[in-house]
């Protein structure tokens, strides 16, 4: 028995950061079929690349509702936030994708979760006028008088930003 010192982890070897990088542009590309193959052979729903963005963020954020509900089922983490802290739903928000956002929400994600900033889905969406998904986010629970880290709410965000149709939405909604 020798006391030598542990040997550092082997660096990957570039076929498994090919594999790793194919995995990827599956969840951005909404690739469902090689998705589900993957995910039934083991592969980790919860897979985070190198930004910390989990293959549901990626489905997410580019658009992929059917791979989002795959994902979901195969227990992928709704509300596992990016190293930028961005989370799924906030990521669907911003590019305006309902489909992503109605699964997101009906897969369990946090609809008050707070990312960077502590700002939350509807704070991000009403920032860049989704009124659809604004109105979706407050049906499903949404505070709408939630503040953000500089103690900012959605309908000043979004005044801020110009988002006139989101600002007033949210204006009648503090109202009633």
């Amino acid at each position: 028995m020798t006391n030598d010192p542990p040997k550092p982890a082997q660096e990957l070897d570039e076929e498994t950061i090919a594999f790793a990088q194919r995995v990827f542009q599956h969840a951005r590309a909404g690739q469902v079929q090689e998705l589900g193959d993957l995910l039934q052979m083991g592969l980790p729903p919860n897979l985070r690349n190198e930004k910390g963005d989990s293959l549901l963020m990626l489905a997410s954020y580019h658009g992929h509702a059917e791979a989002v509900r795959l994902l979901l089922d195969h227990g992928a983490d709704p509300d596992l936030s990016n190293d930028r802290g961005q989370t799924p739903l906030a990521g669907a928000a911003f590019k305006g994708d309902m489909a992503s956002v109605e699964s997101l929400l009906d897969g369990g994600a946090d609809v008050n979760g707070r990312g960077e900033g502590g700002k939350t889905a509807v704070m991000i969406a009403a920032m860049f006028n989704r009124v659809e998904i604004v109105e979706t986010l407050l049906a499903r629970g949404a505070d709408a008088q939630a503040r953000d880290a500089g103690g900012l709410t959605a309908e000043a965000l979004a005044g801020a930003m110009g988002a006139s149709d989101t600002a007033e939405l949210l204006a009648r909604s503090a109202q009633s």
